[in-house]
């Protein structure tokens, strides 16, 4: 009887010790491989991008510095606030908002910065910013966002 009970103790101890450690353990997603380089680079473009869009309100320099950092650097870490910034900018500028006016010498310049394709180019980046990334901090006001613009429309 001794032996059983001796048995059943050691048997539910080692449940404890090592069946634990199964439900310890968190669900690793694969990470994404990203070169150094390019990720600090878009971090600076992101910094400096940031600093126009709050303070200088400057909506077209943030959209040619994040437009080129997404070209570059797909994959980056901080893709959600580059797709925010981006939609916004583009928001802001369809409404004549902004200190900084665009350059419309040319005919490609003035088809990127008309108010209809702007209007367009903030939904598809905020659609994005929600559809890729539904736990961002900055899904909430994107969602607003969107909805003044199709209010608009």
């Amino acid at each position: 009887m001794k032996k059983n009970l001796l048995i059943a103790v050691f048997a539910f101890a080692g449940l404890f010790v090592f069946g634990n450690s199964v439900f310890a353990q968190k669900t690793v997603e694969p990470q994404v491989q990203r070169d150094p380089l390019l990720e600090a680079d878009a971090l600076h473009n992101l910094d400096v991008a940031k600093q126009s869009f709050k303070l200088r309100k400057a909506y077209v320099g943030v959209l040619s510095r994040l437009e080129e950092t997404m070209a570059a650097n797909p994959d980056f870490s901080k893709m959600d606030e580059v797709l925010y910034l981006l939609g916004m900018s583009s928001y802001y500028l369809s409404d004549g908002k902004g200190k900084q006016k665009a350059d419309l010498k040319t005919d490609e310049a003035k088809a990127k910065y008309a108010p209809e394709k702007l209007r367009d180019d903030a939904i598809g980046y905020l659609s994005t910013l929600i559809e890729k990334y539904p736990n961002s901090k900055f899904k909430p006001d994107a969602e607003k966002t969107l909805k003044e613009i199709k209010d608009k429309k």
